[in-house]
């Protein structure tokens, strides 16, 4: 009975400060409600201010802990800096951080022209949220983390294009918010370096005491028609496309002490499609 409530406890999070990018997104929200669940204070980091103290507000009442609301341009150095300034200003040392902001572009048909006609500034807009936000977050959260000397968690969304090469197949008829879609380079060779990312600060900043994992999702339902979700689903030995709520569980597992010997590990979260 000792040792179960002992493991049980390893899943807490009392007493730390997290931060979530892109966190009024479909799994963003999941992201800080569950680190809230669990005890941490949560800094709901996005564009829009107001939303995300309004958000934050939401998350204090429920769960009763610290949350707040700073807006953040993930692409903008300055912007990052101040992100953090704020965090250490009303919550303190950095503990944890999802670093999971990414962009689909404002402009969806640029987004998924086809590779052969690709324009280099969508594709420049897309890296500097996909991975030169991800770059900045992490060199200012990981500096704070070293200065503080206490640790930390930090972990990193990349995606199941990130690890394959998308089945064209399964886009035939598909269509995202009445566009036809597919996976562009762009997006699978942001996601990829993610995982380098991850791989080199872990090595970097063990020494600190600072892990850094990945955390890869599949496929998601979020307004795909269903010729689209059929047809992925039928690709997944899982037979479906996953739910925002199941990827809370790794992300628990991987901020908590339940992985304190983990680092530089991406956890696949995706009904075993990268088994197959």
């Amino acid at each position: 009975m000792t040792n179960a409530l002992t493991y049980g406890r390893q899943f807490r999070l009392d007493g730390k400060n997290a931060l979530v990018t892109g966190a009024l997104g479909i799994l963003g929200r999941r992201f800080c409600s569950g680190l809230a669940e669990f005890g941490a204070n949560v800094a709901v980091i996005d564009l829009d201010e107001a939303e995300a103290g309004r958000f934050a507000e939401q998350l204090s009442a429920q769960y009763g802990t610290r949350c707040i609301g700073i807006a953040c341009d993930v692409s903008d150095p300055d912007s990052v800096m101040h992100m953090t300034d704020v965090f250490a200003e009303q919550l303190g040392d950095i503990h944890i951080s999802l670093n999971n902001a990414a962009s689909k572009s404002g402009d969806l048909s640029a987004f998924f022209a086809p590779f052969e006609q690709y324009s280099l500034a969508e594709w420049r807009s897309v890296m500097s949220v996909n991975i030169d936000g991800m770059f900045l977050v992490a060199q200012a959260v990981g500096r704070r983390m070293i200065e503080q000397k206490t640790g930390g968690a930090i972990v990193q969304t990349s995606s199941i294009y990130g690890l394959l090469g998308p089945d064209e197949r399964i886009y035939e008829g598909s269509r995202y918010l009445d566009m036809a879609i597919n996976t562009p380079a762009v997006y699978a060779a942001s996601k990829a370096a993610v995982i380098g990312l991850t791989q080199y600060l872990a090595t970097r900043w063990a020494k600190h005491g600072i892990r850094v994992n990945t955390l890869t999702p599949g496929g998601v339902q979020s307004g795909q028609n269903e010729t689209f979700i059929g047809k992925y689903a039928n690709r997944v030995p899982m037979g479906r496309m996953g739910e925002p709520d199941e990827l809370v569980g790794a992300v628990l597992y991987l901020v908590s002490d339940a992985s304190r010997y983990v680092t530089g590990h991406n956890l696949v979260v995706d009904g075993g499609l990268h088994a197959w």
